[in-house]
């Protein structure tokens, strides 16, 4: 399997601080917040943001943003070394700092210095856009967009988080990220009330019209997100209203659905996952990764850039099962063929339970063709794999050729085997295999009247 789609971000670049500490008494003069023994912490902020999370994600990015040669640049520059190629363009004045003062965990002031804006764009930007795979925008309304403005149009992104100070996204635009709040300036006015659902709902459509864009996708904060196409919008509910800090969530959503989008996934897929990468819960990762950002304490709460990468490719499954057992955990390994069908599902929540990482061995369509009936697999690789993977319970997939995981599992070399079906433990043809390092083959019942063969076979049956 290859991994994670590279992307190239553009848009305006700041350095954001907090300066967070105790608040537990106001002052006496005044009736504000006293943050005492506050830590200045410094960050990535606007498209920086949305880069260094495309580089958590584990995907390699490319940032072009306007940056001067001021301090703030020069500890941006440190910050983003480590995750982020850099492709500077000229920038009129210092690079824009944002610096926020929390208390109680909810920001009480922000300090801003520098309006910084990007010049002029230079032949190597311009050429980085047209050669780019994938392309994302994180304009914050600071002129990095507008300079590449035309090489854009010729070259259109696959998403775009607008901001009402910055210019329109793209004509052609695959999806455009706006939140609410961004999308009262942008949309023609027509005197209704904008928290009114119906309303954002004829926003959307309005903008997808007004910007030549596929699909615009408007966050509603705890009311989940509208998708429209232009018309019939799509409503995708939150999954856990959370109250913690939402510095960052739009980055948050905008880096998750570009990498989707530029991996292969529809529109609505992508739009749906971002929106729950930004407000769901977290996994138990190690560290915030593409869920629960919100929830986890937003930007404010990423792990520091200088802090150690995690793994190249965060789905890799030698990488997972590697990560796991260092940490002297239980790696689990599981399969599915063809169709995923209710018993697969259950088989398979059912198997992460009983370690903490459950990697999934999938045969590759030469492999089902192999052990199949002819018109076998029905699904691609592809699509199976991508089902597979968005399954909450899924960690990683690992793919093989031949006609059973054997070899797979000698390099994987999993705790514990989960096989489904009519089996006895002497029947499994990796049984021996699992003895050399310790392992062990659990067997799992499917549900009852669940199989792919079963299911293909009824759906031939002639209409009654």
């Amino acid at each position: 399997m290859t991994g994670p789609a590279p992307l190239l971000a553009v848009g305006d670049a700041l350095l954001d601080r907090d300066l967070a500490g105790r608040a537990e008494r106001l002052a006496p003069d005044t009736p504000v917040p006293v943050v005492d023994d506050h830590g200045d912490r410094t960050r990535p902020g606007g498209s920086a943001l949305t880069a260094y999370l495309v580089a958590r994600d584990g995907r390699d990015v490319t940032l072009e943003a306007g940056v001067g040669d001021d301090p703030a640049r020069r500890e941006l520059k440190r910050l983003l070394d480590p995750w982020v190629r850099l492709l500077p363009l000229p920038l009129s004045g210092d690079l824009p700092e944002q610096t926020r003062v929390p208390a109680a965990d909810r920001p009480v002031a922000r300090l801003d210095r520098s309006d910084g804006r990007a010049r002029s764009a230079t032949e190597a930007a311009r050429a980085a856009v047209r050669d780019a795979p994938a392309v994302l925008v994180s304009d914050h309304g600071r002129g990095t967009a507008d300079r590449l403005r035309d090489v854009l149009a010729a070259r259109p992104p696959l998403a775009w988080d607008p901001h009402p100070r910055g210019g329109p996204p793209a004509p052609g635009t695959r999806l455009v990220t706006p939140a609410e709040k961004k999308v009262r300036p942008l949309a023609p006015a027509d005197g209704t009330p904008r928290r009114d659902p119906a309303a954002a709902a004829r926003d959307a459509a309005a903008l997808v019209r007004q910007w030549q864009a596929a699909a615009v996708a408007v966050t509603l904060d705890a009311r989940g997100a509208l998708l429209s196409y232009g018309e019939h919008p799509l409503l995708v509910p939150v999954a856990a209203v959370h109250h913690g800090d939402s510095c960052g969530a739009g980055d948050r959503f905008a880096a998750t659905a570009a990498g989707l989008l530029a991996d292969g996934a529809l529109v609505g897929e992508a739009a749906a996952t971002g929106f729950a990468a930004a407000t769901g819960f977290a996994a138990a990762t190690g560290f915030v990764g593409a869920g629960g950002f919100v929830g986890a304490g937003g930007a404010g709460a990423l792990p520091r850039p200088d802090a150690a990468p995690p793994p190249a490719d965060g789905d890799d499954p030698f990488a997972v099962a590697e990560r796991v057992r260092t940490a002297h955990g239980t790696v689990v390994a599981g399969g599915c063929f063809d169709l995923l069908h209710a018993g697969h599902v259950g088989l398979l929540r059912t198997a992460r339970g009983l370690g903490d990482c459950l990697v999934v061995c999938v045969n590759s369509d030469a492999s089902v063709r192999h052990r199949k009936r002819a018109g076998r697999p029905v699904s691609p690789l592809t699509d199976r794999v991508r089902v597979l993977r968005a399954l909450a319970c899924v960690d990683a997939v690992a793919v093989f050729d031949e006609d059973t995981p054997a070899r797979l599992l000698a390099d994987l070399r999993p705790d514990v085997r989960v096989k489904g079906g009519d089996y006895a433990a002497t029947d499994l043809p990796e049984a021996r295999l699992l003895e050399e390092w310790g392992g062990q083959a659990v067997l799992l019942p499917y549900l009852d009247s669940r199989s792919s063969t079963a299911m293909l076979e009824r759906a031939a049956e002639p209409t009654r």
